[in-house]
């Protein structure tokens, strides 16, 4: 029996090459079930003329499917299904089941964040023409060529044990070494190999830091507004969360109220307003530590991103009394894909965060800690930081250009430079609906809401990144953001 050729076709969603694709939509027809053994498959001219891709694209796919034993061919009759083809294993009738788990009461705990409306951006946010999104990688800055290169000389025999050995607690010693001689010293930081902790990213890192320092119902400072997901993680942790509210300048120091024993602060690039905390804060803010004996998380991302003038000193490299935790990554100057950072903290602290870590996930994966150690050792990161430095300065002026010509108000900017703008709408305007309403023309913002703490939060601010849309777009982008608003002042 003959498959129908309209029965195949591309997901538009999909990713990779065509002949990937239809690699992968084939193998998913055979194990699904759908395309039986001894089947007859489309001609390649068929299929070719039914997808609109070339002849020879659909013969390789075919080719590479019979090699692995998907198909076979039959001289001059065509390809069938090979009859050593996977099958499906043979589950009979599916019964229909129905959910009787009270499941607020069986789960102990919940971590779902309830994210306002527009808070979430689509998971094609790349097909939208004005993505004013932040923390995304423009595929045209990357460095594909390298990064590739890095990757397959991983994969060599020399590296055959970081590729397959469970480390257990271990880290790749090429990528602690680099950041410890190249990454560390130019943020002032001194530290050994046993001072540093490789983790999946921030996220990972702010996690190890929020169970070891502030479970039990400990006293901890948050900045308000701030990273919506280290107030979730504090929250699950137990810990007594008091949001200080950030100025211009970052966070008051002496607004950190008495009892607290964790501050999390993020002073090279304040999330989400891009301030930057002064030196003399960051001195007051060490006494204050001091004064009340308290640990200090310093998140430290974007410091990559300081285009405009060279960044401040880490809070870490004038913490005399090692209680200042540090906070890396390479996801946000990398891509964020990569979940790639660091914790770099006292001897003891570090012993324990990676005993924590194995506990859970051991290690991130060998392979990728080498990709990366390979592709900062050889320079390829600093070149790509400069590049992406260069392209982000031009869409900074740009995007302060349009703005200022469109009537929009910068609410902070960040003095060093960094990927986005915080943005401030009139107060009647809810940026959560007005986010709904903008992607509908192809534009996307960031609602602002999610980032303050407590009941009341102020929905009329928001915020542009920059760093995944085109330069040529962002004028056009930020008109129709204008309008929209200038359109909503009217209708009251």
């Amino acid at each position: 029996m003959a498959i129908p050729v309209e029965t195949f076709f591309l997901n538009q969603n999909s990713q990779g090459t065509l002949q990937s694709r239809i690699q992968q939509m084939v193998a998913e027809g055979i194990l699904s079930g759908r395309f039986r053994r001894g089947e007859k498959l489309p001609s390649t001219r068929q299929l070719a003329k039914n997808l609109g891709v070339s002849r020879i694209t659909v013969t390789l796919a075919y080719t590479e499917l019979q090699a692995n034993d998907y198909l076979s061919s039959k001289g001059r009759s065509g390809y069938f299904v090979s009859e050593n083809a996977p099958e499906p294993p043979d589950f009979g009738p599916l019964s229909t089941t129905e959910d009787k788990v009270d499941w607020d009461s069986a789960l102990s705990r919940r971590y779902t964040i309830d994210r306002p409306i527009g808070m979430a951006r689509p998971a094609d946010w790349s097909r939208y023409r004005y993505p004013f999104i932040y923390g995304q990688t423009d595929s045209k800055l990357f460095d594909h060529a390298n990064w590739r290169l890095c990757a397959m000389q991983a994969l060599g025999a020399k590296d055959f044990a970081s590729l397959t050995q469970d480390q257990f607690d271990l880290d790749d010693p090429e990528l602690v070494t680099f950041i410890a001689r190249h990454s560390l010293p130019r943020r002032g930081i001194i530290a050994g190999p046993d001072e540093i902790l490789i983790t999946l990213g921030a996220q990972n890192a702010l996690w190890l830091s929020s169970q070891l320092l502030a479970s039990d119902g400990r006293k901890v400072a948050i900045e308000d507004p701030c990273y919506p997901e280290l107030r979730s993680l504090l929250t699950q942790s137990g810990a007594q969360v008091t949001p200080v509210a950030v100025d211009e300048k970052g966070l008051p120091p002496e607004n950190i109220p008495d009892g607290t024993k964790v501050i999390f602060t993020t002073p090279s690039h304040q999330c989400p307003t891009s301030s930057t905390l002064p030196r003399d804060r960051r001195d007051a803010l060490l006494k204050r530590a001091a004064e009340l004996d308290a640990i200090v998380v310093e998140d430290d991302y974007e410091f990559e991103m300081s285009f405009l003038a060279p960044p401040s000193p880490a809070l870490k490299s004038l913490d005399e009394d090692g209680r200042v935790v540090y906070v890396g990554s390479f996801s946000k100057s990398l891509f964020p894909g990569l979940r790639l950072g660091y914790l770099v903290g006292s001897a003891e602290f570090i012993r324990e965060a990676r005993a924590l870590r194995a506990s859970v996930l051991r290690h991130p994966p060998g392979h990728i800690q080498r990709t990366a150690a390979y592709f900062l050792s050889l320079g390829h990161y600093d070149a790509l930081v400069r590049r992406i430095g260069l392209a982000l300065t031009e869409r900074r002026k740009v995007m302060e250009a349009a703005i200022a010509e469109h009537g929009l108000e910068i609410a902070g900017k960040g003095a060093h430079g960094g990927s986005s703008l915080w943005m401030q709408a009139p107060p009647e305007c809810d940026t959560r609906k007005f986010a709904a309403n903008l992607r509908e023309q192809g534009v996307l913002i960031e609602p602002g809401g999610a980032f303050f703490a407590g009941p009341n939060r102020p929905q009329n601010f928001y915020r542009l990144g920059y760093s995944s849309i085109p330069t040529e777009r962002i004028e056009d982008g930020i008109k129709r953001i204008g309008d929209a608003l200038a359109q909503k002042k009217k209708q009251g």
